[in-house]
């Protein structure tokens, strides 16, 4: 039989990951981290600030940045939050400092997630219109805060890891964006919606486009890949924030790519330890997943017309417009490389892929520090075979 012949791509980037460094470093660390995202292809990644102490300050900005001096093969770029006024203060001293060039944007959390990051909801304007001022993105982690509690307070015998998606409803994220492309539309801003996941945050997004707004999005491949039926065999490990959806939305999130409306995909690769995921009280475990190393796998295998996931086939339509490697490189390079200035060159970094190599995930094979997959026995095809200057 003949070689298999090679595909050479752009190092990926990952607009979306959680290192855990530091303060959280018995779930992961960016040396951990960075392993796992060499050995995915992901090269650049851009990692959010709800660390222990969070990114929210010049000084801690600056320690994390140093930090990841000593990381060599990937190049960690990091997301500044802001949560109460004297923090758009620190952003400014950010901005006239050295350090701005490894500044990748701002992330707001409209509703805590992990770290209770939730920004103050009367800075949000004043939060918009610096980041207009300064010219970056916005990130935004859309939920509704008071759809949450709502939701909360109509079921309060919530108890399983199902009730999540309950609890943290699709309607809860599509107000949340609407009242952030509102902002957008107000200031001027780019607004780039984080992790979305429902149907209607992709109309929403759809409308902004059409109306010229700086609107971007990204999705995650566990939403793309997973939804609430997941729950039955990963339990507390398909738990993450916004939570598992129905098919109904994944497909809309598969459209969405065919059609141009989505511009990135994003791992929100977020590691927990099994210890803290394998909680008594399913719904007090910790919401996030990791998945910056099975991201390219993934997307290989729906490229090769396969299907990664166990039952073999999608539970929901995927567009007839063919997936290819092409729209891998648009999606985890050329345009979270525009949208967050990364200066990054397709050229002095690539990566190496043997298209048809078949393979199964098994989390004793990966490197996160965490030690576990939501993808654990998926047969994929694809895999990173080397990287190349």
């Amino acid at each position: 039989m003949p070689a298999t012949t090679l595909i050479t791509l752009p190092g990926l980037i990952d607009c979306h990951v959680h290192f855990r460094e530091p303060g959280l470093t018995q779930k992961g660390d960016m040396e951990s981290e960075s392993r796992a995202a060499k050995a995915g292809g992901v090269l650049t990644v851009c990692e959010m600030p709800n660390t222990i102490p969070p990114a929210v300050t010049t000084e801690v900005f600056a320690d994390k940045v140093k930090r990841a001096e000593r990381i060599k093969d990937v190049d960690i770029r990091f997301f500044f939050g802001i949560t109460a006024s004297e923090h758009l203060e620190e952003l400014k001293q950010l901005y006239a400092s050295p350090l701005w060039k490894r500044c990748s944007g701002v992330k707001l959390y409209f509703d805590h997630s992990t770290g209770n990051q939730k920004i103050d909801g009367s800075l949000l304007g004043e939060a918009f219109a610096l980041c207009a001022k300064l010219n970056i993105a916005v990130v935004c982690h859309c939920e509704d805060p008071e759809t949450n509690q709502e939701a909360r307070d109509q079921k309060p015998e919530a108890s399983e890891v199902a009730d999540h998606s309950i609890l943290r409803p699709p309607e809860s994220e599509d107000i949340a964006i609407e009242r952030a492309i509102a902002l957008a539309r107000t200031h001027g801003t780019h607004l780039h919606i984080a992790h979305l996941s429902t149907m209607q945050g992709i109309e929403q997004v759809r409308a902004a486009k059409s109306e010229e707004l700086k609107v971007t999005c990204e999705v995650a491949p566990h939403h793309l890949f997973l939804t609430v039926d997941d729950y039955q065999t990963l339990g507390t490990l398909g738990k993450m924030n916004p939570p598992l959806r129905t098919s109904e939305h994944a497909e809309a999130l598969w459209a969405g790519i065919a059609d141009g409306t989505v511009d990135c995909i994003a791992t929100d690769h977020a590691p927990h330890t099994l210890q803290e995921k394998k909680t008594d009280e399913p719904l007090k475990a910790p919401s996030g997943v990791p998945g910056v190393e099975t991201m390219l796998p993934l997307l290989l295998t729906v490229a090769a017309g396969k299907w990664p996931h166990p039952g073999g086939k999608p539970k929901y339509q995927i567009p007839n417009t063919k997936f290819s490697v092409d729209d891998i490189v648009r999606l985890c390079f050329e345009n979270p490389n525009r949208i967050f200035r990364l200066g990054k060159d397709a050229a002095p970094q690539k990566i190496q892929i043997d298209p048809e190599a078949e393979w199964t995930i098994h989390a004793k094979n990966l490197h996160s520090k965490c030690g576990w997959t939501p993808y654990e026995g998926w047969k994929v095809t694809g895999r990173v075979v080397g990287v190349t200057e």
